[in-house]
């Protein structure tokens, strides 16, 4: 029986009981409860039933690629930031492969551990005696600062690795800027990654300490066609025109490191992260023409201006002086569509976050930008100095974020993401 059903049939007895009188309502209640004692459920069973119809979409842990970078995006979002706090390289690996372990079994699903009463329980247990898959990923990534004197990894450092490029209009808080170690965590109910992020903490502790972090989530799909892309929140369709995924030979052009670089990065990627924060408050008094013009498609559909479909080529070539798409709006400077160009898409994972009220008691609301691609310099960095005369750096500051680098997957139970590091 759905929630919906069940909450009718619940209404349609309490209308019987009134009519019926009090009679009837013992009667019933002495039926009811007979009945529970002849049939009562294992609630954990119980609870895995439920699971299994709702919350057990899964993905792979192992692969030559790590889960959360060509996966679909899910609803909930958490990135979590880190400092190595290990005083050697064997507390570091240690630590890396205990983090892989503990992924590798809330990715897929597992019971809840029961211990005696006086041990620490072993699961924080607020998803109840089962711990549902819920489409989980968990993205692991390196900054720079890994690579430093402390472990002796410099040899292994991916070529285009960096600290975050400071571009002028940015405003980047040293406290949420850079960090060791970048953990993804994605799934579709945010109680899953408030889970994950709490059982991944123990096993981080000793080994890396939070630096900071940030919550995202995606608009729900309110739009009549399932693959329309969901808005930002200035209200725009956002992730129109990304690469398309499951083309390999793309992906092997614009997001997979490529054969130069140290054997470590083979089957990794160059992973983005802005926080941006959009000052809703000025936004929302623009009006609506110049707000379309600013991006360079119609709020309500997410077609590019003088088309009728989102998905619609803005046909740039047509329109040379900029008479229906301005020569500065966002998507003709973020995607020029030529083919000099071609070669600096990204492939963009963005996330809305909302942080409550500041000092000022404005909004703290912007998009937690993620975005994957073969090598920062020549293609974020890139659209982003583009993207620098666009007029609508005047409702948006880049508060936060780094780069970091996504090694390959887990090749098996066995192995461990990261485990690159420690070869020889």
């Amino acid at each position: 029986m759905s929630p919906v059903d069940r909450r009718r049939f619940l209404k349609g007895s309490l209308a019987t009981l009134g009519a019926g009188g009090a009679g009837a309502a013992v009667a019933l209640g002495s039926n009811a409860s007979a009945h529970a004692s002849a049939a009562s459920p294992d609630l954990s069973t119980e609870s895995l039933r439920v699971d299994q119809r709702e919350l057990m979409v899964r993905y792979p842990f192992d692969g030559e690629h790590q889960a959360g970078i060509l996966t679909p995006r899910q609803l909930q979002a958490a990135m979590v930031s880190l400092d190595s706090i290990a005083q050697t390289p064997t507390q570091l690996f240690l630590g890396l492969q205990q983090l892989s372990v503990r992924i590798r079994q809330l990715t897929q699903g597992t019971s809840v551990g029961v211990e005696e009463i006086d041990d620490p329980p072993p699961d924080s247990g607020i998803l109840g005696p089962y711990d549902a898959p819920d489409s989980l990923t968990v993205t692991l990534a390196f900054g720079a600062t890994l690579f430093d004197h402390r472990y002796g990894l410099a040899s292994k450092k991916p070529r285009h690795l960096t600290a975050m490029r400071a571009f002028p209009l940015d405003r980047l808080d040293p406290s949420r800027t850079g960090g060791d170690l970048l953990v993804q965590v994605c799934a579709g109910q945010r109680d899953t990654v408030v889970h994950t992020v709490r059982e991944l903490m123990r096993v981080m502790a000793g080994t890396f300490t939070p630096r900071w972090s940030l919550d995202g989530f995606q608009a729900a799909q309110r739009n009549a066609n399932p693959h329309a892309s969901t808005r930002n929140l200035f209200a725009f369709r956002d992730g129109t025109a990304n690469p398309d995924v499951t083309d390999d030979a793309l992906m092997r052009q614009l997001v997979w490191a490529d054969a130069d670089e140290p054997a470590f990065a083979s089957g990794g990627t160059y992973m983005v992260v802005r926080a941006i924060r959009q000052h809703v408050e000025f936004w929302d008094r623009v009006g609506m023409l110049e707000q379309e013009q600013m991006i360079g498609r119609y709020r309500v559909s997410g077609a590019p201006l003088g088309g009728t479909t989102e998905f619609e080529n803005p046909d740039y070539p047509e329109d040379p002086e900029g008479k229906r798409i301005p020569l500065n709006a966002h998507i003709r400077l973020a995607n020029p569509r030529t083919a000099q160009t071609a070669e600096q898409r990204i492939l963009r994972r963005p996330y809305n976050y909302n942080r409550g009220f500041d000092e000022a008691g404005d909004q703290d609301q912007g998009m937690l930008f993620v975005a994957f691609n073969q090598d920062p310099k020549r293609q974020f960095e890139q659209i982003q100095l583009r993207l620098e005369s666009e007029p609508m750096t005047d409702y948006i500051t880049p508060v936060g974020g780094g780069y970091f680098f996504a090694p390959r997957g887990a090749a098996s139970p066995a192995d461990w993401v990261g485990s690159g590091l420690a070869r020889a």
